[in-house]
């Protein structure tokens, strides 16, 4: 059984996109950067927001092109980004603010640029019905699970005019676009922006949104036009200038509608923010749907929420008078998922959060190349120093240990590699590497207490191939029990940590796991074959075993 797990473990991992382990910073060299949040308008800073924080540090780190990058909290409100790879310039623009804004959509395009441009360019910034044709409607009868919705009057209720929105086809998913590292879910940023409608159109027409987007694009400046792209929905956007922002924002949650049954997004808005509501709703209301054909200058009947250049969603307004009160209702055949991501969005979206880098920290691939090589040798030296220990004092009976060793080494290799290039995307730290040095001890304690069971087995008279059984679940005991311990130990050291200090609880709990693997499933199915040799079980003194000088007397031959 363990040949055929080994072997497709290999098998996998060969078959896979790389059969080297996936190198942490400090082995790999690239950049750290530690963020300090602190909260804005007197608001209190909450994990909610912290965690909303992290996953758009995490977008943006992906549209950046870096892959692999590990984003985790500390304390009360530090954020650490360590890219392993990634130089400074690349991280440059994590501690900006993210922008959560209202924009009118003012003309609708496939996700990639047409065959033929028209030589006008506000012609070609003006789809067609049958270009806008695939473009997200406010109906609930499209099955897709990010379809944006009808905006109608914020009650919980639902409003009666949101049936009668036109309805299309459901929009199949573009998949998005693919980086340099080959990491896939990379949204695309705006691709230009301008102070009038008119800078922007031609770049409108040729922009591709499956492309990656040039790290130095994609200002989301509220006072200016840009061009936006919408990765779910397969459509690009020229958007008008904010007009509502995210801290106007007072409470969003996702609720079910008790009528219909369906998940829709509540959103409240502060007295300010209100009033700016219904002026832009009231403009955009008047205007052709998307899918009417709508274009520039009088724009679409449509509201996008933006949020860091990337379209979140683009609904329709149902009510032809605006949405008075500060208050709206989204809906369209949400899941509970989408609703609350949707939900989450727009609650800490403009995050009351100031992001300041505390430390920036550079560590050069050179650097990273000697700390893995004297990882590696601080291994070998010990590993050296386990196999010569076990071959001098139990000699024939160390080649055992020496065995197990290297079918543990081997799993583990295997297993961490494949868990680097998964969607976990595991990177192997150099503190990865001492928790698999200081596992190497207590892998080969359990095979100290095996082997002493055994000798204590021989002393009383009993022949090998007896000792072993015996000596078995006595040792089974005390192995389980001292890698219980050991295994709790890195259970909560990783719970209760971050960054490297994880990375060796990891290792740790991995390698554990692992002896307590091949004990039962090779050392001991291994010393049973080895005592029925003839000479193990007479306890010749080469074997390790120790009967001759033990003095004791052997039982008859064929007795337990």
């Amino acid at each position: 059984m363990v040949g055929v797990i080994v072997a497709a473990l290999y098998l996998a991992m060969f078959l896979g996109p790389s059969a080297t382990p996936k190198l942490g910073l400090d082995l790999r060299g690239g950049t750290q950067v530690i963020l300090a949040a602190t909260p804005l308008h007197g608001k209190k800073l909450t994990q909610g927001a912290l965690g909303q924080a992290v996953a758009i540090i995490r977008q943006r780190v992906d549209a950046a092109g870096v892959g692999g990058a590990q984003i985790n909290t500390q304390g009360n409100n530090d954020i650490i980004v360590s890219a392993p790879g990634a130089s400074r310039d690349q991280l440059a623009a994590l501690d900006q603010t993210a922008l959560l804004n209202f924009r009118q959509v003012y003309a609708a395009g496939a996700f990639a640029p047409t065959p033929a441009p028209s030589a006008s360019a506000s012609a070609s910034a003006s789809p067609s019905a049958s270009a806008a044709s695939p473009s997200p409607s406010s109906s609930k009868t499209s099955g897709h699970d990010r379809v944006p919705s009808a905006l109608t009057v914020g009650s919980p209720s639902p409003s009666p005019s949101a049936s009668g929105t036109p309805s299309t086809a459901p929009v199949s998913p573009v998949p998005s676009a693919t980086n340099s590292t080959g990491n896939v879910d990379l949204k695309p940023l705006p691709g230009s922006q301008g102070a009038d409608i008119a800078s922007v159109t031609a770049a409108f027409a040729a922009l591709d949104c499956t492309k990656t987007p040039n790290p130095t694009e994609g200002l989301d400046l509220p006072t200016n036009y840009i061009i936006a792209c919408d990765p779910d929905q397969g459509l690009k956007y020229i958007l008008g200038p904010a007009e509502v922002q995210g801290s106007q924002i007072s409470s969003a949650s996702a609720t079910i509608d008790p009528q219909s049954n369906e998940w829709q997004v509540l959103l409240d808005f502060s007295h300010k923010g209100g009033d700016l509501w219904l002026k832009l709703t009231q403009k955009a209301a008047k205007q052709p749907t998307i899918q009417s054909g709508c274009q520039p200058p009088a724009g679409c009947n449509a509201v996008a929420i933006v949020l860091d250049g990337i379209v979140e969603s683009a609904p329709t307004i149902t009510d032809p008078n605006g949405i008075p009160g500060g208050r709206a209702q989204i809906t369209g055949n949400f899941t509970q998922k989408r609703a609350t991501t949707l939900a989450n969005v727009l609650k800490f979206g403009a995050l009351p959060l100031k992001l300041e880098k505390v430390d920036v920290s550079s560590v050069s691939a050179t650097l990273g190349s000697d700390q893995l090589r004297g990882g590696l040798i601080a291994g070998a030296i010990g590993l050296f120093l386990v196999v010569l220990y076990s071959l001098l004092y139990y000699r024939a009976l160390g080649l055992v240990t020496i065995a197990s060793l290297v079918l543990s080494g081997a799993m583990l290799y295997a297993v961490t590699t494949l868990l680097g290039h998964s969607s976990l995307g595991y990177t192997l730290s150099l503190a990865g590497i001492a928790g698999f040095i200081v596992a190497v001890g207590i892998t080969a304690d359990s095979f100290v207490v095996f082997f002493e069971r055994i000798r204590d087995e021989v002393r009383e008279g009993k022949r090998l191939r007896s000792a072993v059984e015996r000596a078995w679940p006595r040792a089974r005991r005390t192995i389980i029990s001292a890698d219980a311990v050991s295994l709790l130990a890195a259970v909560v050291l990783y719970a209760v940590s971050i960054g490297d200090v994880r990375g060796f609880a990891f290792t740790l709990g991995m390698s554990t796991l692992s002896d307590l693997f091949i004990v039962f499933f090779f050392t001991k199915p291994l010393l049973t074959v080895v005592a029925r040799r003839k000479a193990f079980d007479n306890g010749a003194g080469w074997t390790g075993v120790g009967r001759a000088r033990s003095g004791a007397t052997l039982e008859p031959a064929g007795e337990a």
